[in-house]
């Protein structure tokens, strides 16, 4: 009956604990690295974790620059296995500042440890500084190399799947496979940036408005909906293993321009079970009038199972029809002495912009019936702008000169915002008595 691994892996660390503090750092080494391997057996991470990081510190101190480099790569290995990326990206970063002291392979290492720090970054919805830090990376490794690299392959093609939202690029990742040379947990790391960048192209948003025309004073009903069906494809994926539970919508940034603000947004964050979909709604207030009003792209920030994270930037824009609002004048005559006949009077005359567009390049004439006589005053009015809300008086001194039921008749053109020609013709009938 063969012993319990339990036991063999916590003898290993005792034996680690005790060269380690006796300053025998290479026999610490050994037994560190050796029980962290049981325990990453034994899938008690955390502890493989922390034997693994010791090993690297005592391979450190006897300048074995190899081991520390492999033992720092368990460590982060570890790591991957409870989904503690951010750990991951550390060690394998640590991992990098020994390779230069390699006699050989360097850049091999070179873009390994920096290609799965990019996919630790990548799953954390950090793919840009990534991007950067492999930049950084390439000063150190042949050209030729470098463009060469199978790695470097798979972080163009993943950057460029959802660049251009085409999952043909992650097809060819995953033809390719095995010869990234990565282990298990390294693999399983992958699998989870194909997920991630996959649930990314796939996702469906939709804008829509609720009119094909509005007024710059009108409320604009948006609706963005996110529909997460095409992610139990995802799920169904033998490749990855992996079932996709959720996803939350933390946040949703929206670009308007600059006639156009949100008056109202949806509640965040919202979580959508996979396979649910769900609809957002805006309320946008229209202003002044520009000649491309637009609404979109969004940018999405999502969190896919409580793991990882991505900002999805979808570049549907909405050009709404936006009008000025037509203007409408209410225009009322009123007597300020009673009409006696043979004796003048004053008559005002108001005219009232009550709605919200502008008259502009008014012109009004006044016909009065022969019997009333124009004593002072003029029956014609060129007005240049009636704003919104604007109103406007004049007088005009008239003499009755006959008894009877009459009609004053009125005449009145205007421009709206837009330059649309408007022609009215109101009458107000005027009864004069002895």
């Amino acid at each position: 009956m063969g012993k319990d691994p339990q036991i063999i892996a916590e003898k290993e660390l005792n034996k680690a604990e005790l060269y380690y503090n006796a300053e025998q750092y290479k026999k610490a080494g050994k037994y560190f690295n050796a029980s962290g391997d049981e325990f990453f057996k034994l899938k008690e991470y955390k502890i493989a974790r922390e034997c693994f990081l010791y090993a690297a510190k005592s391979f450190d101190f006897e300048n074995k620059n190899f081991l520390t480099m492999e033992a720092l790569r368990n460590a982060g290995n570890s790591s991957l296995f409870i989904d503690e990326f951010s750990n991951s990206n550390k060690y394998f970063k640590q991992a990098l500042n020994f390779v230069s002291y390699l006699r050989r392979d360097r850049d091999l290492y070179y873009i390994l440890y920096s290609s799965l720090s990019f996919l630790c970054l990548f799953l954390e919805g950090k793919q840009d500084q990534g991007l950067t830090y492999l930049k950084e990376i390439k000063k150190n490794v042949d050209n030729t190399y470098f463009k060469g690299s199978p790695l470097i392959g798979l972080v163009k093609n993943l950057i460029i799947s959802i660049r251009d939202k085409n999952e043909k690029y992650i097809d060819k990742i995953e033809e390719n496979i095995q010869i990234y040379q990565f282990r298990d947990a390294e693999i399983k790391l992958l699998k989870a940036a194909l997920v991630l960048a996959r649930t990314y192209i796939t996702l469906k948003t939709d804008l829509s408005i609720d009119k094909d025309q509005y007024t710059t004073k009108d409320i604009i009903n948006l609706s963005l909906k996110i529909d997460t069906q095409p992610l139990l494809e995802i799920s169904q994926n033998t490749l990855y293993n992996y079932k996709i539970g959720e996803i939350k919508i933390n946040g949703i940034e929206l670009a308007l321009s600059d006639n156009i603000t949100a008056k109202k947004k949806p509640n965040l964050p919202v979580t959508l079970k996979s396979g649910e979909d769900h609809k957002f709604e805006f309320l946008l207030k229209t202003h002044f009038q520009v000649d491309n009003p637009f609404i979109g792209p969004i940018l999405l920030s999502c969190e896919l199972d409580k793991k990882f994270i991505f900002f999805r930037e979808d570049q549907q824009i909405i050009k709404p029809n936006l009008i000025s609002p037509p203007p409408s004048l209410e225009i009322s005559m009123k007597n300020l002495r009673p009409p006696l006949i043979g004796k003048s009077f004053p008559m005002e005359i108001l005219i009232e912009n009550k709605s919200e567009g502008d008259a502009l390049d008014l012109n009004i004439e006044i016909e009065f019936p022969k019997q009333l006589k124009i004593i002072r005053g003029t029956i014609k009015k060129q007005i240049y702008t009636l704003g919104s809300n604007d109103k406007m008086t004049w007088e005009i001194a008239l003499k009755p000169i006959e008894a009877g039921d009459y009609n004053i008749k009125m005449d009145i053109k205007y421009k709206d915002p837009d330059q649309n020609q408007i022609e009215e013709t109101k009458n107000f009938p005027f009864p004069i008595k002895l």
